[in-house]
């Protein structure tokens, strides 16, 4: 028995750990009520002018999450002032109303594709932004916080050959 709980143990451990994650963080989302004016904010500082990287905005959301996309604006500034800016719509759930995230609880985590094989081709500090722009019918002016989305993440998986 002890020798299955170990092997188990080993397994898991092996399967999460993941040499190609060059950056993740999450920010928590206070009361989990997002303004679409409260950008969240991640700086990451990149050595690395060679290899291809896969960019995923991770967003974590809980059962109080009303809509079945959401729309956000992401904004990259590179060390040199260059900035990106994309407005994005992901799905949240399918057509039967079913979260498309993963958890076994009432959070369910979305790894959402934002840039894929993106060489960072400056030395020194990127500074990426997200903040939502979803609205409903009677949000029209964007006035009312976005419930239901508990945690932002930004994560970047560098490209394996």
């Amino acid at each position: 028995m002890h020798k299955q709980l170990g092997l188990l143990f080993l397994f898991l451990v092996l399967l999460s750990c993941n040499t190609n994650t060059v950056y993740n963080n999450y920010k928590p989302i206070k009361n989990n009520k997002w303004a679409s004016e409260d950008k969240i904010v991640f700086e990451v500082e990149n050595t690395d002018t060679i290899s291809k990287n896969n960019i995923f905005i991770t967003i974590r959301n809980n059962k109080d999450y009303k809509f079945s996309s959401i729309f956000l604006i992401a904004n990259i500034k590179f060390p040199s002032g260059f900035q990106v800016v994309d407005t994005l719509e992901y799905e949240m759930a399918d057509a039967s109303g079913r979260w498309l995230g993963v958890g076994f609880t009432d959070i369910k985590e979305n790894k959402l594709f934002y840039k894929e094989d993106v060489v960072f081709s400056e030395k020194g500090r990127y500074k990426f932004s997200i903040q939502h722009a979803t609205r409903s019918i009677n949000d029209v002016e964007g006035t009312n916080p976005l419930e239901g989305i508990t945690d932002v993440g930004l994560r970047i998986e560098k490209i394996s050959k």
